[in-house]
C-alpha cells in the first residue's frame, strides 16, 4: 500500500495512527516515514491542501497530536500552528471534507 493511499484512507474514516504503526504497516524504517511525511508536506502546502500528515498521533499524546516535528514543519511552511490542538482538529476536518 502506498504511504498516499493509507492517509487518505485514514482520513475518510476518521482515524488516526501512531508513526511506529504506520511504519511498521508499510514495512519502513521511522526516518524514511518522517522523511516521506515532510515531502507530503510540502507538496500539500504547495497545492493549498491540508496537511495528510496530520492523521498521523504521538504513541504518547493524551489529546491525539502529531509529534513535535508535525508542528515544526508545518510552521516553516507558513502555517499558524499556535494553538496545536486547533490546528490539527482543523487539519483533520479539511481532510475528512475531501476524501
Amino acid at each position: 500500500m502506498r504511504l498516499e493511499d493509507r492517509l487518505a484512507a485514514l482520513a475518510a474514516a476518521g482515524e488516526t495512527i501512531t508513526y511506529g504503526a504506520l511504519s511498521r504497516e508499510l514495512g519502513w524504517r521511522m526516518g524514511d516515514l518522517t522523511s516521506a511525511l515532510e515531502t507530503l508536506m510540502e507538496e500539500d502546502a504547495a497545492d493549498g491542501r491540508p496537511f495528510r500528515a496530520a492523521v498521523l498521533c504521538q504513541r504518547l499524546s493524551a489529546e491525539g497530536l502529531p509529534a513535535p516535528g508535525f508542528f515544526q514543519k508545518a510552521q516553516a511552511l507558513g502555517a499558524d500552528v499556535s494553538d496545536p490542538a486547533a490546528f490539527t482538529r482543523k487539519q483533520r476536518l479539511r481532510l475528512a471534507n475531501r476524501a
